[in-house]
């Protein structure tokens, strides 16, 4: 199954913010931080005590969403 990211409203991507990766909509925080950290042992509140201006409800929706296009 191939993930549509325009379905999850925590994600946002634009060619003219970090060369166009997936971000934490609202920040410069690319999503790809939080799989890095959490594959690193890192736990939620670690990573949004880190990245400030991702929001908790932010890194939870985006694990969620991708844990139902596994499903």
């Amino acid at each position: 199954m191939m993930l549509h990211w325009n379905d999850c409203d925590a994600v946002e991507r634009s060619p003219h913010t970090v060369s166009g990766a997936r971000v934490f909509a609202g920040t410069r925080i690319p999503i790809t931080a939080l799989f890095e950290n959490l594959k690193d042992g890192a736990s939620i509140d670690q990573f949004v005590e880190w990245f400030p201006g991702v929001r908790r409800e932010q890194a939870i929706a985006v694990l969620k969403f991708i844990k139902q296009t596994l499903d």
